[in-house]
Order: structure tokens, then sequence, then C-alpha cells
């Protein structure tokens, strides 16, 4: 009967897997930069009055949050319910107080902002003079 050999201790090596207690190559989240979510370049056009294209992006732009917010509602509303802390009519009820109020007011901008983000965009482009609109392809048709 043959002998087997002990089998050696695992040795760590380049190859092996990082340890706990190494440093990530990436920074932490909190440290990650912040990019801007606006698109860059030129935007499809799917319809042929870009004023559509503005009013089919606002229309999605207002169904994503309309979906999360009723998503979290619905989630509060079950915890709620759940643990026996609020009746319905206590929420019907609520008034804000300043503080909540300018808190609202303040998120309230920012969702009409992102919703107007493409209609600002033009707006700016109209006044810094770089926009070539409708009005633009009468004069280069008689220049031509």
């Amino acid at each position: 009967m043959a002998t087997r050999k002990p089998k050696k201790a695992a040795t760590s090596t380049s190859k092996s897997r990082p340890s706990q207690t190494s440093k990530s190559p990436l920074p932490p989240p909190a440290a990650a930069p912040r990019i801007a979510r606006v698109a860059k370049g030129k935007k499809p056009q799917y319809f042929s009055d870009p004023a559509i294209d503005k009013l089919l992006w606002m229309t999605v732009t207002l169904m994503e949050e309309l979906s999360v917010t009723r998503d979290r509602l619905d989630t509060v509303e079950r915890l709620l319910a759940k643990k026996r802390v609020l009746k319905a009519t206590e929420v019907d009820l609520w008034r804000p107080d300043s503080k909540s109020a300018l808190q609202r007011d303040a998120r309230r901008k920012a969702f009409v902002d992102r919703m107007m983000r493409a209609v600002h965009a033009e707006l700016d482009e109209v006044m810094r003079g770089t926009h070539r609109g409708a009005e633009d392809d009468p004069v280069a048709a008689v220049e031509s």
C-alpha cells in the first residue's frame, strides 16, 4: 500500500482572492463623483413635431414619478395598517407646519424643473442664439 504525501497548506499568492482587510481599488460610494443627468449630443426625434417629443418625454417622466410614488405610498400605508399606528382619516385631516410646507415647496419646485427640463433647454438655446428651429428652414430653402 502506497503512502500519501500530506497536502501543503494553502498559501497566499497574487492570484488569490483579496482578503477583507485589503483596500479596494474603487472609491467608497460616498466619494464617487456626481454625474450630471443631462444627456449630451443630439436628442432622437420620434415625431415630426419636436413639441410632441417633448410632451412624450414629460409624460413618461410623470409616469415614472407616479409609479414610484404609488409604490412607496402603498408600502407606507401597509406598514402603518399592520402596526396599527395611524387611521386613514388622520392622513386626510393632517396639515403641514411651516417647515414641512417649505420642504414640500422645494421638492415640488425640483420636480417641476425636472419636468420642464426639455423646454428650459430649448429656451436657453433660443436665448443664446444657437437654436435652429422651424423658422430657419424657410430661410435655408430660399438661400439655396
